[in-house]
């Protein structure tokens, strides 16, 4: 097929009990403290941490930097890409950025089994990209269509897929559950019914190669999770709250701008952030359409309400996450 494959939730960690983040010993010393002149003002400097290669998926910060909206709020953001070797919580933990994106699953086991001094302030999907894919000509259209059907799920989503049938009443020895190696050509060839993926993305990925696809996700099936949760240390809270605030404020800008109309902008990055990531514009903009339900809430961009924070930990806790309310903040957001 072609494109890079998604995500750091796919790949990086299994959801509960993954050691694969340790603390060190000493919890460097956030950034953000660095100023410099901006002639009748100065700019702070604040990196954030992409939880991703440059797609879609980040459109509103792309935006929100193009546009000068950080520098608005007196901030010189210095914007760090994901990708498959990048752990956003080592990020914080190593002093590289005081803010990045995450899932709450890999960031609210870190802060149970390891005492990562995090804190989730927000929350750019209010639901979760993740869902089950399938063909039209053949489609999963609920978790009980997939009763004798054979589903490909990644190992770090296996979980979270066993949560998602227990919700709703599928005994998951009912299900033909196979590994998933992040391709979607196994589904195109009819070689299984259904896969585990990200459907702002790949069901363009299909449609190029000739079929069509479906999708529905677990989050609405009982698996209630954020994704691109806005996370920072304890550390950060404490003395960068001004500038995570900013940041706040001008991301928030930027992903207003940027659904007005979600076709517009990804043609202006192709030749900058967007170059060299082996995706076309036509895919980013089938990306950023799809995205936009996803994200859209009644309380502004990265709102989290007490419901939606007890949905995560209700969801989380069927997975072997036993998390809590303080590992959540919202009072930033009422700063914004």
């Amino acid at each position: 097929m072609t494109n890079y494959t998604r995500r750091q939730m796919l790949i990086r960690m299994s959801a509960a009990g993954a050691g694969a983040m340790t603390l060190p010993a000493i919890l460097a010393a956030c950034g953000g403290d660095d100023s410099e002149s901006g002639g009748s003002g100065s700019t702070t400097d604040f990196t954030m941490q992409a939880a991703w290669i440059n797609d879609a998926e980040f459109m509103g910060y792309f935006i929100a930097m193009d546009k000068g909206y950080y520098t608005e709020q007196g901030l010189k953001l210095n914007y760090l890409p994901g990708g498959p070797d990048v752990i956003p919580e080592s990020s914080l933990l190593g002093g590289k950025a005081p803010l990045a994106l995450t899932t709450p699953d890999s960031t609210i086991n870190a802060i149970v089994n390891d005492g990562a001094p995090f804190v989730i302030i927000g929350a750019q999907y209010q639901k979760n990209p993740i869902g089950v894919v399938s063909l039209k000509k053949n489609p999963i259209n609920s978790p009980q269509d997939l009763v004798g059907k054979t589903l490909a799920v990644p190992p770090a989503n296996t979980l979270s897929v066993e949560a998602m049938l227990k919700l709703s009443g599928v005994n998951k020895d009912d299900v033909n559950i196979v590994p998933y190696a992040y391709d979607p050509t196994p589904l195109v060839q009819g070689e299984i019914d259904a896969s585990i993926d990200f459907t702002t993305n790949v069901p363009y990925t299909i449609e190029e190669a000739g079929e069509a696809a479906t999708s529905f996700l677990l989050y609405d099936y009982g698996f209630t999770i954020y994704n691109d949760t806005v996370v920072v240390t304890k550390d950060a809270l404490k003395n960068n709250r001004a500038e995570i605030v900013k940041w706040l404020r001008a991301s928030r800008q930027g992903w207003d701008e940027n659904f007005k109309d979600p076709a517009k902008y990804p043609a202006e990055f192709e030749e900058t952030y967007f170059k060299g990531t082996g995706r076309t514009i036509a895919n980013e903009v089938f990306f950023n359409k799809a995205q936009q339900s996803l994200m859209e809430t009644s309380g502004g961009f990265f709102s989290m309400t007490e419901e939606g924070i007890e949905a995560n930990l209700a969801a989380l806790a069927e997975i072997g996450i036993k998390g809590s309310r303080d590992m959540f903040d919202t009072t930033l957001l009422e700063e914004v």
